[in-house]
């Protein structure tokens, strides 16, 4: 008995020892990368120095002042809490990966000095740069990536996005760990990845890591919180932050101070830019854009007034999402008619300035958007699905009615008339109603106050068709509410997909998402085409061959109109006070937007010491 006792644990350790030994020579023969794309040849080479879009030799100093409309509330860091986080707080924070701004799908290591992924494509290797640390000087390793996988996995957000394909999180070594796939990586697996903000394990031992907090945690990214209230949040440059000279960062996070005062009203944000209290406004409200900054200030060139094609985010900025579990609005022939009521032209002239295009694809303003005829490689993968997709497919481009903005569109109108009536709806002492005499009720839920101007002149000229339309204003509460429970007619959302979408089909179009109560499949999408196409969009492995399907899908789902798409994604409009330098090479970051993700194109600005001199002369 003694004898067996001391023979297990050399046993043991012989196990421990060939297993650990097996590990090592597996990744010995892995060849470790700075970056990974899966769909196209990366940008940067393994020895690149810097980002295009950023300036190596940007000089580091000066304060900028942002704005937002959050308070101050909440520094945990965690996704989903009940409180949101602070504005900005990601730049405490430093990514396993992110992704750049100028490729469709390349992502590069932060915290992560080497990617490295196995021949068979289901395990991904991860290795830590070796001089990585928290703010406190304590290193970051796998300790941290294993408590920030836990957490993940044990929240909505975790369950969502990676319990579905993660089988198993494995730590090889203190810098060293790898994710097995359940079948293979593919490209919406590695964007997931850029959503892993890693948490210092060491910090939260003894605290909740998901309980809102006003004490900001030990942070591994270039900033940390200096000073807050409710009011405002100021972050300083960590001086002896560990990333500053790696590729991804060079040239970037060039302020000393960045620091954002909180505005609830837009009206008074508005007034306060217009004074210099702070120092950049993004606007979105197209009528302001117009008309709100004809000031001495911006005659002058103090202020300058620019815009951005940004394609990081693909499709329609607003589409009326039609809920296709209503009975009457199963009918394809009833959503082509309230399609065509809608008079794009005429509220884009009115409301908009003639500043917005209508989107008429799903991605819209991309590679993977539908136009003209379907091409080649299109029709072969339509092909086995001929008999169960709409002709129409195959023999038309999907267009919709365009009108002179003027007056009411006769010919659409018409039209819609026609498809109404063969669905079996009729005119009854001016009320369109069915074979039952139910008269036809249509509601359009919305939680955009400046949709209304939009939707009350759409509700008019549905009356003109018998149709008894109402717009509703709603607040959040009850949107989720109805929304939850499916119990509407019609509702106004964005659906934009990111850039490429192929990580987004499933939960949009999917009949496996049609069942989930909060799921982005809201209209009820049920076809087993669609299902298919997404899948061999999951599957597929060159950008080419994702493009053609995309393409082919992009078509079935239009030509079921299940949204009435409104606009595609608009420009980026911004004004700034001009005391800024700006990067040569920015232009080429089309993938991102001067603020917002991991990769701020704003961090690769700086402030030019002569400009700011000059607007403060000016404005003494």
């Amino acid at each position: 008995m003694t004898l067996v006792r001391r023979q297990a644990p050399l046993c043991y350790l012989l196990v421990v020892y060939c297993v650990c030994h097996a590990q090592a020579l597996a990744t010995a023969e892995l060849e470790y990368q700075p970056g990974i794309s899966l769909l196209h040849e990366l940008k940067y080479p393994a020895d690149f120095e810097h980002f295009e879009y950023a300036n190596p030799d940007a000089p580091k100093g000066g304060k900028i002042v942002l704005s937002t409309t959050a308070p101050i509330v909440n520094f945990n860091g965690a996704r989903g809490p009940e409180l949101p986080n602070a504005m900005g707080l990601g730049r405490t924070m430093d990514r396993l990966l992110i992704r750049t701004a100028d490729e469709l799908s390349g992502l590069y290591g932060q915290l992560a000095a080497g990617i490295a992924l196995s021949p068979d494509r289901k395990s991904l290797f991860f290795r830590l740069h070796d001089h990585a640390r928290w703010h406190d000087g304590v290193p970051v390793t796998t300790d941290d990536i294993q408590f920030t996988y836990d957490q993940m996995m044990a929240a909505v957000h975790g369950r969502v996005y990676f319990a579905s394909w993660i089988k198993s999180f494995e730590i090889l070594g203190p810098k060293d760990f790898v994710v097995h796939h359940r079948s293979t990586f593919n490209n919406s697996n590695l964007v997931a990845m850029t959503w892993f903000p890693v948490r210092p394990a060491h910090y939260w031992e003894g605290r909740d890591p998901n309980k809102p907090t006003l004490i900001p945690p030990v942070g591994s990214g270039p900033y940390r919180v200096a000073d807050f209230d409710r009011s405002f949040v100021t972050y300083k440059r960590v001086d002896d932050y560990w990333g500053r000279d790696i590729p991804v960062n060079r040239g970037r996070y060039n302020f000393d101070e960045i620091r954002y005062e909180v505005y609830r009203d837009q009206s008074v944000a508005r007034e306060a830019f217009r004074k210099g209290l702070f120092d950049i406004m993004f606007e979105n409200d197209i009528r302001h854009w117009m008309s709100s900054y004809d000031v001495p200030a911006l005659a002058a060139n103090q202020i300058r007034q620019s815009t951005r094609e940004v394609r990081k985010f693909i499709g329609a900025e607003r589409a009326i999402a039609l809920n296709t579990r209503r009975s009457y609005l199963s009918d394809v022939r009833v959503r082509e008619a309230l399609t065509l009521a809608f008079d794009f032209e005429w509220q884009n002239r009115v409301m908009r300035h003639g500043t917005q295009n209508r989107a008429l694809s799903y991605f819209a303003n991309s590679r993977f958007a539908a136009e003209g005829l379907p091409s080649r490689a299109e029709i072969e993968i339509l092909k086995p699905f001929q008999s169960r997709i709409p002709p129409r497919v195959f023999s038309h481009p999907f267009t919709l009615p365009v009108s002179t903005g003027y007056g009411t569109n006769r010919n659409a109108l018409e039209r819609a008339h026609e498809l109404l009536e063969s669905a079996g709806w009729r005119l009854q002492d001016g009320r369109l109603v069915n074979e039952s005499g139910e008269p036809f009720e249509f509601e359009i839920l919305t939680q955009d106050q400046s949709m209304q101007r939009v939707l009350l002149p759409y509700t008019e000229t549905l009356r003109l068709l018998g149709i008894d339309g109402r717009m509703r204003l709603v607040d959040n509460v009850t949107a989720i509410n109805l929304l939850r429970g499916r119990n509407f007619d019609a509702y106004v959302r964005e659906h934009l997909f990111l850039n490429p979408p192929v990580g987004e089909l499933r939960n949009h179009f999917s009949a496996e998402a049609a069942g989930i109560q909060m799921g982005g499949n809201m209209v009820g999408v049920r076809d087993e085409v669609v299902d298919t196409l997404v899948e061999m969009a999951e599957q597929a492995s060159s950008i080419e061959e994702i493009s053609a399907i995309v393409k082919a899908l992009d078509r079935v789902v239009l030509w079921g109109f299940y949204h009435i798409q409104i606009n595609s994604a608009e420009l980026e409009r911004v004004l700034y006070w001009d005391k800024f330098g700006r990067p040569a090479g920015e232009e080429v970051a089309e993938l991102e937007y001067l603020t917002g993700s991991s990769v701020r194109i704003l961090d690769s600005w700086w402030i030019d010491d002569a400009k700011a001199k000059r607007l403060a002369n000016l404005q003494e």
